[in-house]
């Protein structure tokens, strides 16, 4: 086995990754990447004697990303013991209450992830997602026209939490009324599950929020309209189409996470545009530039800390470490993205730049279904801000920022500015 120095403390790394730290992760990843590409940690979770490796750099997270002959997301895709994904799950029941944790296109391997990917990228085109850029304008500046007036807001709470999760409700078909429940649960849920943790919110909102799915398309079933659930039920290929365990799966990811990972870009992008501020200006100047800006926030800090983890189908070497059969990887997005030998000054943020690639949405099979809705709703939150609001500043000082772990990923709790 390669040699690593162990020179960043593993209770700093498993910190960052438990969601037990509020450090700025980002001097601790560089670290880390200058201790190797691959290096090996104690599983944060337990339950399992597989070896756990982080993967820190571009080129090696790529490959186990992209790699399904030698890396895949279910253990029970090789001839293993499957406790670790009952650790990763922390249940061994699979009630609709958390079957988009178990049963979701993000958890399966191919051939099933294949045919499910399918059925639902008939719905997911891009012609579909650039059909709704009037709707996300509109909703965009009902949200600003409450705050306007008042020259300040906190723009997690008043727009980057509201905005996402009202789209994608009106997607879905969630009535109106019931927007403010979808982000109640879908809060509880991020706030407290991270990686081997759920908490009893996560389980009651999970609970609530899988009782309330499995309805929601009951009533679909029966009075079927222009929603994306309709959509799906009706969805059918070569004679196959969706069963009810994976339409519940299915829409209980599609609302989580299209409304957690646009808030999180929206709020942690407008707060690194305003810690660079000759960058906020330069978006001031050229809104054409705001589409390769919210790639260029998507890389500095993206919504995501890790992917999923990957479980070796064979023996592999990878950065120079032999990973045995069934040991775990976690591919650490947000190092990969300011991995030296692929970014110019990779430290900083440069909303010019010209990126290529990055790993902010994943990469391969698993790569994020929502990403393009993702980039319309930034690109659409960031230039209504500007044009509506370009004096926005803090309104606080800096160090009152707070941040809170939400999934796999450090999140604003608030965000205050004025403008």
């Amino acid at each position: 086995m390669k040699h690593v120095e162990q020179n960043v403390p593993q209770h700093a790394i498993l910190g960052v990754l438990s969601g037990k730290s509020g450090e700025n992760p980002f001097p601790l990843f560089a670290q880390m990447r200058e201790m190797g590409s691959v290096i090996p940690i104690p599983f944060p979770l337990g339950g399992s004697d597989n070896q756990a490796w982080i993967v820190t750099h571009m080129e090696e997270a790529m490959k186990v990303l992209k790699d399904n002959a030698h890396f895949c997301v279910d253990p029970k895709t090789i001839d293993r013991s499957n406790d670790t994904k009952h650790s990763l799950t922390g249940s061994k029941e699979q009630s609709h209450s958390n079957l988009f944790l178990a049963n979701s296109l993000n958890a399966i391997d191919e051939p099933d992830h294949r045919r499910l990917r399918t059925l639902v990228s008939k719905a997911f085109t891009p012609k579909y997602m650039e059909g709704l850029r009037p709707r996300v304008q509109k909703i965009a500046d009902e949200l600003l026209d409450r705050v306007q007036d008042k020259g300040d807001m906190d723009l997690v709470k008043d727009f980057a939490n509201p905005l996402p999760v009202n789209v994608i409700s009106d997607m879905i078909g969630v009535p109106k009324a019931d927007h403010s429940k979808i982000h109640k649960w879908s809060e509880g849920i991020a706030n407290g599950l991270g990686l081997g943790r759920l908490d009893q919110e996560v389980t009651d909102s999970l609970q609530a929020f899988g009782d309330y799915i499995k309805q929601l398309i009951a009533d679909k079933r029966e009075n079927p309209s222009e929603d994306l659930i309709s959509q799906l039920i009706s969805i059918e290929e070569e004679g196959d189409r969706l069963n009810e365990t994976e339409l519940i799966s299915l829409v209980q990811l599609l609302i989580f996470a299209g409304h957690e990972t646009t808030s999180t870009l929206i709020s942690t992008g407008t707060l690194m545009l305003l810690d660079h501020p000759e960058q906020l200006e330069k978006l001031k100047a050229d809104h054409s530039l705001i589409p390769s800006a919210v790639e260029e926030l998507l890389r500095f800090n993206g919504p995501s800390t890790i992917a999923g983890p990957r479980y070796a189908i064979e023996d592999i070497e990878l950065g120079g470490q032999q990973i045995k059969k069934g040991d775990i990887l976690l591919p650490l997005l947000k190092s990969a993205n300011r991995d030296e030998h692929q970014f110019t000054n990779s430290e900083e943020l440069d909303v010019t730049r010209k990126i290529k690639r990055h790993l902010a949405f994943g990469q391969g099979i698993h790569m994020c279904l929502g990403a393009p809705l993702a980039r319309v709703e930034a690109d659409i939150a960031f230039t209504t801000l500007l044009k509506r609001m370009p004096n926005l500043r803090l309104s606080i000082p800096r160090e009152d920022v707070t941040w809170q772990f939400k999934l796999a990923a450090q999140g604003l709790a608030t965000l205050p500015v004025s403008f």
